[in-house]
């Protein structure tokens, strides 16, 4: 599906997704039109969805992350959606991930400081919809992280 040019359109945008078309097409060793015609057709092709802005939460005073594990009562037949749905409404989730297994959503949620979790996690995680179980991990330090594939 992709060609050599494809990849090196796409790791160079991995590590700089701010170039300009003709830098690109430099580094790439092409012409800027056929980048930009590549690029049309990657996103064309949902290969390139989208750049994005990076916030690092802790720099704008978001010093506690937590993972939250949680098993559904599987018993409703809308358990999941209702679930889902709530855990959207709520401003300090950042990330939610659905499992098959003993856990079956993963909610990532950010809080000023432990007060301010806590009045989260009593005002917010526990009135969320058709809990059977329910696990916290506190975020203690980002090793790595890495969306750029290996192109």
């Amino acid at each position: 599906m992709l060609d050599d040019l494809d990849r090196r359109i796409l790791r160079f945008l991995q590590s700089d997704p701010t170039a300009p078309l003709s830098e690109l097409a430099e580094r790439c060793q092409s012409q800027p039109a056929t980048v930009a015609r590549r690029l049309d057709r990657l996103k064309g092709d949902g290969v390139l969805r989208g750049l994005h802005a990076v916030i690092d939460w802790a720099v704008l005073g978001y010093g506690v992350e937590v993972s939250l594990r949680f098993t559904l009562d599987k018993t409703n037949s809308k358990a999941f959606d209702e679930f889902l749905a709530a855990a959207r409404r709520i401003k300090q989730v950042i990330a939610i991930q659905t499992f098959s297994g003993r856990v079956d959503v993963r909610l990532s949620v950010i809080a000023k400081d432990m007060p301010d979790y806590q009045k989260l996690y009593r005002s917010e995680i526990l009135n969320l919809p058709h809990i059977a179980e329910l696990e916290a991990l506190m975020h203690v330090a980002t090793l790595k992280t890495a969306e750029a594939l290996p192109l």
